[in-house]
């Protein structure tokens, strides 16, 4: 393809690993979208609080959306690929081969996926040392973090994965050495997910502490001793098997990769706004807050000098933008909890029925059936009676207590549609609290004047429901 000029046009590629599905983009050079692709990736849970997948059948997915997206384009004109993933945990054996993270032994289930909570009890271990590195997760590591995860298998899996584990990668990171051969680490994996400094590295009194010093042997060489920014070369680009399986040449360019959500990030906070008469044009970067929705949600925002904010993760320095720190806040399940919720109601199947018969997605028919109910009240105010409080499965942040569940108040003997799209409303509604009151330091955008007091009442409950949850909690633990 060529532009007006005749001149060669060059193209990149993005590969994007969500919890579900892998997608890849063809952009040109100057930022337009030429081509996506997308394909659904395989989750495992065994069991509650295990979630798990396969670095086989990511990495098959990357190869298929690749191709897809160059048909058409001679390779030669594409001049580099990048990959953004969900911060799992990958094992390999010292032969680069797939290691059970199971005790089924089935190898091919080799990542414990990032929202998985198997490490309950770890995370609550290594919380209560108190270490200095703490300070830099906003005081409690998460059990989405690596560390926990570790230790777990080291305790529940000592036999059969971790003395026979190789090499332990970020998803992210695993993607990299998968097209390079390369096992260099990025940065924003590492800051983020397991405690490493971009300023001091690994603090060795952590790992010994907490009961991981055999990952200090031989200057880190399972988990890392080699860091390069995002975005970085990564090894010498990508290997002829790499290369002949995404259907590319080899030696195109791979730069560092990245958490999923800190490359949307980087796209939020670096998006130009010149020319669209926007409160942000000629304000610094700094001023910015970029909100990245999935399965999972996360709240981010750069700043000069560190920022500590109990609860919230970070401050990270240049994980995400070179030379400024990063808070992360967010919840564990935005996306996956709507889904859950909508899809275990009794009213599924009828809602798939008519959404399918409109020809219009479940989420459109409900916005819509919400509409036909709400009569002249503002469709919010159906809700009145019926509250959710959403961590189904715990805080992320700002509590960042695991142990927390969701619950729903104001249930009825109805199953019909009009139930479902009651209960989706107000879960939608406990979502959009808890971004509320995670942005608390920074602008709240309200709701319209004439709703506030509702929905002031609205979040007055929503902060009752965890509070009611921990004095039961109480109760019980006084047996």
């Amino acid at each position: 393809m060529q532009s007006e000029n005749l001149e060669l046009v060059n193209y990149y590629i993005g590969i994007d690993v969500g919890t579900a599905s892998v997608r890849a983009a063809l952009v040109d050079q100057f930022g337009t979208l030429v081509a996506y692709a997308e394909q659904p990736i395989q989750i495992w849970a065994p069991q509650p609080d295990h979630y798990e997948q396969s670095s086989d059948d990511i990495w098959a997915a990357c190869c298929t959306v690749t191709k897809k997206v160059v048909r058409g384009i001679d390779v030669s004109q594409i001049r580099g690929l990048g990959f953004d993933a969900t911060c799992s945990l990958v094992v390999l054996d010292a032969h680069f081969k797939p290691l059970a993270v199971n005790s089924e032994g089935e190898h091919k289930r080799n990542i414990i996926l990032w929202m998985d909570h198997r490490a309950a009890d770890q995370v609550a271990r290594i919380n209560g040392t108190r270490h200095r590195v703490l300070c830099f997760v906003g005081g409690a590591m998460s059990a989405e973090m690596q560390p926990p995860k570790l230790l777990w298998m080291k305790e529940n899996l000592r036999e059969s994965c971790w003395e026979k584990a190789g090499y332990f990668f970020d998803l992210p990171d695993f993607l990299s050495w998968k097209a390079t051969g390369a096992t260099a680490r990025s940065l924003c994996t590492l800051v983020c997910k397991w405690t490493y400094s971009s300023e001091k590295g690994w603090d060795d009194s952590f790992w010994k502490l907490v009961g991981l010093e055999d990952l200090v042997a031989n200057n880190y060489a399972k988990i890392g001793n080699e860091v390069l920014t995002p975005g970085a070369p990564f090894g010498n680009g990508l290997t002829s098997e790499a290369a002949e399986a995404l259907g590319l040449a080899k030696g195109t360019a791979v730069g560092a990769s990245l958490i999923d959500a800190h490359a949307g990030g980087i796209g939020m906070i670096g998006a130009r706004v010149q020319g669209h008469n926007l409160p942000c044009e000629n304000q610094p970067i700094t001023s910015r807050a970029v909100v990245i929705c999935g399965t999972s949600s996360c709240h981010m925002a750069i700043s000069k000098s560190p920022v500590f904010v109990p609860g919230v993760w970070g401050p990270y320095d240049s994980a995400m933008v070179p030379g400024f720190w990063l808070n992360e806040g967010g919840q564990s399940a935005t996306g996956k909890l709507i889904e859950h919720v909508v899809q275990g109601h009794a009213a599924f199947p009828e809602l798939q029925t008519k959404s399918a018969a409109s020809a219009e997605s479940i989420y459109t028919y409900l916005n819509g059936h919400l509409d036909l109910i709400k009569k002249s009240l503002p469709v919010g105010f159906l809700t009145v009676d019926l509250h959710v409080w959403p961590d189904f499965h715990g805080n992320r942040s700002p509590l960042a207590d695991i142990t927390l569940k969701g619950m729903v108040v104001g249930l009825t003997l109805s199953q019909g549609l009009d139930d479902l799209a009651l209960i989706y409303l107000a879960t939608i509604q406990a979502i959009a609290d808890a971004m509320e009151k995670m942005g608390r330091v920074g602008r709240v955008v309200l709701p319209n004047h004439k709703d506030k007091r509702f929905y002031d009442k609205k979040y007055q409950v929503f902060l009752k429901l965890v509070e009611h949850q921990r004095e039961y909690k109480t109760i019980m633990q006084s047996l």
